[in-house]
């Protein structure tokens, strides 16, 4: 009955009212409303059912773990980042390498430095990643929101509370201590 009740309600609202009391209810029908379509994506990535079931439980503890940190307007598009890179993260734990399925298509004679250089992408994706969790909570939220969420100064404002002057800052500050924390980070790997 409460799903029938619930169905006719936006993501946009069950995400505010889970923001407004905190309760896992609202979280859980989102959830629900998303549970296939998580499945698919990790089974089309993870190529096994029983990886799939238990990349989408993970997906479902992240996401209450992770949720009340931040202030997401676009719930499905966060869902299936998250999903995306759990199943990345799980790919390159179990082949230490892309899969070649998930690369693009080239022709053989580019194939070696294709292949290389999309390593290469993966590895600097995966230094980004960890250094976000380096950055300021504030530099993080408004880094995250502006080049991973495609937001406009002014929706960061309304999102965060901050100034504009504030979210330039915090924008400005954080891409270039990314950039110092992932080129420190890559002379270590590379030597």
């Amino acid at each position: 009955m409460v799903k029938n009740a619930s169905a006719h309600i936006e993501d946009k609202e069950l995400l505010n009212k889970y923001y407004s009391n905190g309760n896992n209810q609202w979280l859980g029908i989102l959830l629900e409303r998303y549970t296939m379509l998580l499945f698919g994506v990790c089974l089309k990535y993870l190529k096994d059912e029983e990886d799939a079931k238990d990349a989408v439980q993970q997906i479902f503890l992240k996401v209450v773990t992770e949720l009340p940190k931040y202030k997401v307007e676009y719930f499905k598009s966060w869902l299936y980042m998250i999903a995306k890179n759990l199943c990345l993260m799980k790919i390159r734990e179990r082949q230490g390498r892309i899969p070649v399925e998930l690369t693009d298509n080239v022709s053989s004679g580019e194939e070696a430095t294709s292949k290389s250089d999309l390593l290469e992408k993966d590895r600097t994706l995966s230094l980004v990643e960890e250094g976000l969790d380096e950055l300021s909570e504030e530099q993080k939220i408004c880094v995250t929101l502006f080049y991973l969420q495609k937001r406009t100064y002014h929706e960061i404002t309304a999102t965060t509370g901050y100034s504009l002057l504030q979210v330039k800052s915090y924008i400005q500050n954080g891409k270039r201590n990314l950039k110092l924390i992932v080129e420190k980070k890559m002379k270590k790997v590379h030597g």
